[in-house]
This record gives C-alpha cells, sequence and structure tokens, in this order.
C-alpha cells in the first residue's frame, strides 16, 4: 500500500500488479490519475461521493492511461479532485483539499488537486489530469510542478467524464522535465528530440494586466532568462490588442463552459440530488440559467481569441504566468479565493478557447511562493513547447 501522508489519494482501492508492464520509456515511474479519468477495476468517483456510489468499477482503462502503464508506468491509487472537475481550487467539501508540499499553507490548485498534490510531495512522478479552463496548468504553477495541455483533440478522451467537451483536454504533470518529456511523447506517439523550440518568444502586455503586477514583473524576467537558455528572440507583440479583453474571454469561455456542464449533469443533479458543495452548487446553478442568447454573444468573443493566436507561426510562442498570484492560503476566505480563481482563469482561458496546447513550467518565485511561467503556442505546436523543458533547466547559452 502506498503512502498518503498529503490526503492525495482516493482511498479503498489498489491497482493490480498487472497493471505495470517492464520496461518502456517510463519504467518503473509511479503514476496517479485524476479520479474523472477510468482505471479499470475502479470507480471513477468524480470527486463526489453519490456519484461515485451510482456508478460501479471502469471496466477498462482511458487509453491516456493504458498508453502510459504500457510504457512502463506503475498505477498509484487514484488522485483527489475538485467535484465534477468544476473547480480551479484543490478543495473538496466532501474530501477535504490535499495538502500542498510546496506551500504547505496553501491550496494545491484544482481541480486535478490530488495528482499535483502527490507529484509535488513525491509520493508519485506523474501525474495524469485533466484540463478545461485551467485544471492542470493552476495546479502546476501552484505546486512548483510542470504541467501540459494538449492542442484540444489531441491526446483521446474517451474513459473520461465530461466537463465541457468543446474545450476538455486530458493533461500531464511530471515532477522534473526530462520524466516530463518522456511522458508527454508517450501520450502524444511522437517524439520531441528532433523538434526545435520556438525562436520568438512573444509577451502581451494585455495578459500580464490580468496578473498582480509582482507576478508579471517575475514573468518578463523569467521570459528574458528562457528567451537566453533557449538562444531565442524576445519582444512584446500586439497580436492580442484588436483580441476581446481577458475579463471579457473569460466570461464568454464561462458561459460556453457553463451551457455544456449543465448538458452532462443537470438531468443528474435534478433526478438525484446530489449533495455538493456549496462553491459547486452554486456553479450548477449559475449555468442552468444560460440560454441561447448568452451563447450567441459569447461565440464570436471566443472566435476573435481563437483567431488571433492562429496568427502565430510555427516557431513563435506566448510567454505568459500560468497564474496571475500564488496559491490562495488554506483557510483563504471567499473573495480572495475569487481574486485567485478570476486571475488564474484569465490566463488560462486563452489557450483554450483557442483550442491551444501550453505549458508550466515552474520558473517563478513570488515571496517563496512558486508560479508558473506558461508558454502557449498555435494550435498542434504541441511539440515544440515541451521542447522548451530541457532548456529551461539548463544554463544559458
Amino acid at each position: 500500500m502506498i503512502a498518503d501522508p498529503l490526503g492525495a489519494l482516493v482511498p479503498g482501492w489498489e491497482p493490480p500488479a498487472a497493471e505495470r508492464a517492464e520496461g518502456g520509456p517510463l519504467d518503473g515511474l509511479r503514476l496517479v490519475v485524476k479520479d474523472v479519468i477510468d482505471v479499470g477495476g475502479a470507480v471513477t468517483g468524480g470527486g463526489n461521493p453519490d456519484w461515485a456510489a451510482a456508478h460501479g468499477p471502469a471496466s477498462e482503462s482511458a487509453p491516456a492511461v493504458t498508453a502510459l502503464t504500457e510504457a512502463g508506468a506503475l498505477l498509484a491509487p487514484k488522485g483527489q479532485c475538485a467535484e465534477l472537475a468544476f473547480s480551479l481550487s484543490g478543495d473538496n467539501f466532501h474530501y477535504g483539499m490535499p495538502r500542498n508540499a510546496a506551500a504547505p499553507d496553501r491550496d494545491p490548485g484544482g481541480s486535478t488537486s490530488g495528482p499535483a498534490s502527490a507529484v509535488a510531495g513525491g509520493t508519485c512522478e506523474l501525474g495524469l489530469g485533466t484540463d478545461t479552463l485551467g485544471s492542470v496548468r493552476v495546479p502546476a504553477s501552484y505546486c512548483g510542478i510542470w504541467g501540459f495541455r494538449p492542442t484540444h483533440g489531441r491526446i483521446p478522451v474517451e474513459g473520461v467524464m465530461p466537463l465541457a467537451q468543446s474545450f476538455d483536454t486530458v493533461g500531464l504533470l511530471a515532477d522534473e522535465p526530462e520524466r516530463f518529456q518522456r511522458a508527454a511523447e508517450v501520450l502524444l506517439a511522437d517524439p520531441i528530440a528532433s523538434i526545435s523550440p520556438p525562436s520568438r518568444l512573444l509577451i502581451a502586455p494585455t495578459l500580464l494586466s490580468a496578473a498582480e503586477p509582482d507576478v508579471a514583473e517575475a514573468a518578463r524576467f523569467a521570459a528574458s532568462d528562457l528567451a537566453e537558455r533557449l538562444g531565442a528572440e524576445i519582444a512584446d507583440t500586439a497580436i492580442l490588442d484588436d483580441a476581446p479583453s481577458p475579463a471579457d474571454g473569460m466570461a464568454a469561455f464561462n458561459v460556453l463552459q457553463g451551457i455544456q456542464v449543465w448538458r452532462n449533469y443537470g438531468d443528474w443533479v435534478e433526478r438525484a440530488s446530489p449533495s455538493l458543495g456549496p462553491d459547486i452548487a452554486a456553479r450548477l446553478e449559475r449555468a442552468s440559467g444560460f440560454g441561447p442568447a448568452d451563447v450567441a454573444g459569447a461565440e464570436p468573443v471566443a472566435r476573435k481569441i481563437a483567431a488571433a493566436v492562429s496568427r502565430l507561426s510555427a516557431n513563435e510562442a506566448l510567454v505568459l504566468p500560468a497564474t496571475g498570484t500564488p496559491a490562495p492560503g488554506r483557510e483563504a476566505d471567499a473573495d480572495e479565493r475569487e481574486r485567485a480563481r478570476v486571475s488564474a482563469g484569465q490566463l488560462t482561458s486563452l489557450a483554450t478557447l483557442a483550442g491551444s496546447p501550453a505549458i508550466s513550467m515552474p520558473l517563478l518565485s513570488i515571496g517563496g511562493l512558486p508560479v508558473g511561467l506558461s508558454l502557449v503556442g498555435a494550435p498542434g505546436s504541441d511539440l515544440a513547447l515541451l521542447a522548451t523543458a530541457s532548456a529551461a533547466r539548463a544554463e544559458p547559452s
């Protein structure tokens, strides 16, 4: 039985030894899977006890899980998550909040909270989660680890509880860059070694304005350092100047996500009257109120943001903070949590609305607290972004 001092894992299920395949690029690396992703023989609980009680064990693992175990990864018990993956906070009304090993008095971030906690604390080397608005990138930022959201549709989402299918992706967490790249290669079924990282890093001032000033300043410094390590050009860009603001982008996302969330879970909520945390219940209530007029207003905003990001060339990437603040405190009040959520979401929604890949690298420290530096590329530029990981920790050339 694997030890769980951080409260990161779902109790009651241990993976069979047969789940590990000997050999392969991930041989022996421990893998924790978010509890919205199917693992054969385990109940996919979705962070909610009523959902878990109404479902039996999955008959087989999701393709993303199978790819990693066939490459040699060793399954741990499943990782805790926010209810229905519908939160950027690591708290769960029913099961509590996993510990953030990088900042013990802080939120680990959500909704992939358990896998992030387990990876940051050394329980596992790899985590598999989902990222809709930022549920891999936010906990990666808060916990000081590596996080990857792929181009939408690039990694299969079969065997994954949906949140909002237009935006859902399967994402990756890792404790160090070499393992991060190896596991990403397995999930993408494509090697990184022959791929060049971006040769131009672009800073959009409009994005930095969504972050707290000290985070924005640290991101500029870290971006310059990363460019030096890559031998890349760095410059401000006006590529987003004609696009909707980060606040408008997040507002549009909230509508387009909410419509789909209610479509996926509204019938269950009304029929089963499940026990829900107050924050999740409030989000579902808001989602139930969105209608065609809201969608009609949100869709053009999403299209304009996607069009702006699509103008990035193959050798360019936007560089920005992964979150606009460090993690809020474990005992933070609702206002502090909301400020952190909004600041993070205004940054993470860019890649989400564009269907773009994004990575979070643990390169910032704000008052001793980790914050990720993120790269966002045009759709399909996954390998180029991932290629920067090995250089991010290297000495400047």
